[in-house]
């Protein structure tokens, strides 16, 4: 069975860091781009960064460059989200997907997804 399953999520104050993770089953996760999208109350949800094959990266947002990286582990068959200096507006539930051809900024070209992992950056 293709699986995703993201972890990591929780309550951080503003400037903080956290650290999510994508742990990929039921596929070869080497061959595929991975992307980590956001859906924040009320917004509709975004392409965050993508990892490709190569381990390029690949950003959506220009508010999170220099804040977040994406990096992978494939003998772990894992992906990692790795979020510093965190802000009010990254307030969101967070998920990973599976690029179908590659990365993109597009939701629709991403099969399956996770089911998510919410970040709170509060004080």
């Amino acid at each position: 069975q293709v699986q995703l399953v993201e972890s990591g999520g929780g309550l951080v104050q503003p400037g903080g860091s956290l650290r999510l993770s994508c742990a990929a089953s039921g596929f070869t996760l080497p061959y595929y781009g991975i992307g980590w999208f956001r859906q924040a109350p009320g917004k509709e949800r975004e392409g965050v960064l993508c990892i490709n094959s190569s381990g390029g990266s690949t950003y959506y947002v220009d508010s999170v460059k220099g804040r977040f990286t994406i990096s992978r582990d494939n003998a772990k068959n894992t992906v990692y989200l790795q979020m510093n200096s965190l802000k009010p507006e990254d307030t969101a539930v967070y998920y990973c997907a599976r690029a179908t051809y590659g990365c993109s900024r597009y939701g629709s070209r991403y099969d399956p997804w996770g089911q998510g992992t919410p970040v709170t950056v509060s004080s």
